[in-house]
């Protein structure tokens, strides 16, 4: 007990104040200490591990230094620089899409090095290069193999499964990957979402025991048990397996003969059962009935189903979910009662911003990485297309358009656009009948509005002719000559016309641009100049043809492109004797001159430093100038450009000094890079002021 009295008083009070706050400050710390203590024993051992500043690539032949971590109670932490073997078949527009999708998931929890197996076809195998090439994810690395060569393994099989051949091929991968490449691989469906990191999936061939070769989860459905069918399954032990998510342990398959071993089993079950319902999932399934012995049975979890008729509830009830399955033909939009909460699952990923996903944590490599100082460049985003790369998704819709000799003289229409300019594509087909090359540039979530705008359109689901194409949001200013160049070099015709999507062209201008083309001897070196006009009415109705055109032109409803405000862009043409010509004529290039113009396809792409608003179609026309193009005006062809709000680079250029100076500069390295290249001089001289009025 402690007493205070007379002039002690006052002393006394200040010391039991300063216990009071003291006790409570300590039960404080401890308070908030004691919930996080896990988390501060984890970072002890961070210096075990070394961040990185810029992504790692790894090869197959590389070993990566190994991290090994500390035991904790009794359990290894593994080593997250181990390489996890996965393996895909994907062959189909769709099919990449669901892959897009199931990689950001997987990338997203994953820390571990990758490296992915993917049996292809032609179409998948330039789309899905082009997404890993331009995405570059840290840590990953991709084998590519061609169905073609394996097709004759499986084409024997008696097969009514929806996705016909490709629905067998997983069946093969035990034969193709080599042992000196991985013992073990993760083989998966494409049309799945991780909820979880792929390293405790790897974790479970450690638990593989004497001759279990086959990890796979338990089918979450009564089909094998004949509840859910007319037809008689194939044989399977009890509810049977689900072959989305397959474990091979390639060594011991490889030991058993596998490509021998499943080929017997089907084959005699065919005889009887008839042709498989399920693809591979049929055969595994009687494979592992005459084989108990190569069966390890995988947790639930890591393959929740939703197909028409699955008990996954009974998983998912009791466990927390690290793969969500959709093997109903009916994918996102199969019919369950919790289909809201995991279709909320997949909506994430669809719409997850993918670029986020190149942030490396952890540098498995042998060497040392240090941080460098950032250098002060005010014109660091135009300098940036030098080396950048923007995540690409080519044909994210089925295209179908087959160039043969007939159609020696064939063009497609060359454009790109942003997410706010969709609905023109609409207003393009109309007028538009061959084949169109479009390239977006969206985000995410506006790429999944664009696809479902297309999907819903009754003017564009239909036509099978036109590629599109998406470029990933990434910087500040639009990448314009990238997205023309990937519209470019993926189309299919010898010739193009290289044009924008606010431009409509006249009823019939593909067909009088062939006819033109047809007449045509030689295009090498020659471009037709299309003359473009343009209208300040919003309503303003399209002339159907040159006499049309020139009525309107005299009432002053249209006039030629941006006359008004930069006749240098298109002067050159010669409206003038456009009005009365009735056959082609030639021009001469003049300094800032920026037609649109038919070339063959096989044209020099555009200079992707220009970005933004400024001399990004003007350098093209220069570069084939300094080729020595030649430049034809066709007499009875025309676009019309429909107004719009300004873009976001134009109003740029018009507001900021440091943009138009780092646009000069540009401009001076581009001219001397073409004297270097072609040894032509242009004169460096600057009319892009002239434009800063253009609405």
């Amino acid at each position: 007990m402690i007493y205070c009295k007379g002039t002690a008083l006052v002393t006394c009070l200040h010391w039991l104040i300063f216990l009071l706050l003291s006790t409570i400050i300590f039960l404080i710390i401890v308070n908030f200490v004691i919930p996080y203590n896990s988390v501060y024993k984890d970072l002890s051992y961070s210096n075990k591990i070394r961040p990185v500043v810029k992504s790692n690539q790894f090869s197959v032949e590389e070993k990566p230094n190994l991290v090994k971590e500390p035991i904790d109670n009794g359990t290894p932490l593994y080593d997250k620089c181990e390489v996890i073997h996965v393996g895909f078949v994907c062959s189909g527009y769709k099919s990449n899409l669901y892959l897009h999708t199931l990689l950001k998931s997987l990338n997203f929890y994953k820390v571990n090095p990758i490296h992915f197996h993917i049996m292809v076809n032609k179409v998948s195998e330039k789309v899905l290069k082009t997404l890993f090439d331009t995405w570059n994810i840290p840590q990953t690395n991709t084998t590519f193999y061609d169905i073609n060569d394996f097709v004759q393994d499986v084409r024997w099989v008696p097969n009514s499964h929806y996705s016909g051949i490709f629905g067998l091929l997983k069946l093969v991968f035990p034969k193709i990957i080599p042992l000196n490449v991985t013992k073990k691989i993760i083989v998966l469906d494409t049309d799945l979402t991780f909820v979880g990191d792929i390293l405790e999936l790897w974790r479970l061939f450690e638990k593989f025991k004497n001759k279990q070769a086959v990890g796979i989860v338990e089918n979450q459905s009564d089909y094998y048990l004949g509840k859910n069918s007319k037809n008689k399954p194939w044989p399977a032990s009890g509810r049977g397996y689900n072959s989305g998510v397959l474990l091979y342990h390639l060594e011991k398959l490889k030991r058993l003969d596998w490509p021998t071993l499943w080929p017997n089993v089907a084959k005699k079950v065919a005889l009887i059962y008839g042709s498989t319902r399920l693809g591979d999932q049929d055969i595994i399934n009687a494979v592992l009935l005459q084989h108990t012995e190569l069966l390890y049975q995988v947790p639930c979890y890591w393959n929740t189903q939703l197909s028409d008729h699955a008990l996954s509830y009974n998983c998912y009830n009791k466990f927390k979910i690290k793969v969500v399955h959709w093997n109903s033909p009916k994918k996102i939009h199969v019919v369950n009662k919790d289909g809201d909460y995991f279709r909320s699952l997949f909506t994430t990923f669809l719409e997850y911003n993918g670029d986020l996903l190149r942030r490396q944590l952890y540098f498995c490599g042998n060497s040392d990485r240090t941080v460098e100082e950032p250098v002060i460049d005010v014109c660091s985003e135009f300098h940036r297309a030098k080396t950048s790369q923007w995540r690409t998704l080519l044909f994210f819709r089925e295209y179908q358009h087959s160039v043969d000799d007939s159609e020696r003289y064939d063009v497609t229409f060359v454009a790109q656009l942003s997410y706010d300019r969709l609905q023109m594509v609409e207003e393009l087909v109309k007028y538009w009948q061959g084949p169109i090359s479009l390239t977006f540039y969206v985000t995410d979530p506006e790429f999944q509005q664009c696809y479902y705008f297309i999907d819903n359109s009754d003017l564009l689901q239909d036509r099978n002719n036109i590629a599109y194409h998406a470029v990933f949001k990434d910087g500040e200013y639009y990448p314009i000559n990238i997205l023309r160049n990937v519209g470019l070099r993926n189309v299919d015709t010898p010739y193009v016309f290289l044009a924008d999507i606010d431009f409509l062209p006249m009823k019939g201008l593909y067909s009088v641009i062939k006819s033109h083309l047809a007449s045509t001897q030689n295009m090498k070196a020659k471009a037709f100049i299309v003359p473009a006009f343009e209208t300040q009415r919003y309503r303003s109705r399209i002339p159907k043809n040159k006499a049309q055109l020139l009525g309107m032109w005299e009432k002053k409803s249209l006039f030629p492109f941006r006359s008004d405000v930069w006749a240098a862009g298109h002067a050159p043409t010669n409206y003038t004797k456009w009005k009365t010509a009735a056959a082609p004529y030639k021009v001469k290039w003049e300094p800032d001159f920026e037609p649109y113009v038919v070339v063959s396809s096989g044209v020099i792409e555009y200079d992707n430093r220009f970005m933004g608003f400024g001399w990004n179609k003007v350098s093209h026309i220069m570069e084939l100038e300094a080729q020595g193009y030649e430049w034809v005006v066709l007499p009875n062809a025309f676009i019309i450009h429909k107004p719009h709000a300004p873009s976001y680079d134009i109003n740029k250029f018009r507001s900021s000094p440091v943009y138009r100076m780092c646009l000069q500069n540009l401009k001076e390295e581009f001219i001397h890079d073409l004297d270097k290249k072609y040894g032509r001089l242009f004169d460096n001289k600057n009319t892009s002021s002239f434009i800063l009025n253009i609405k």
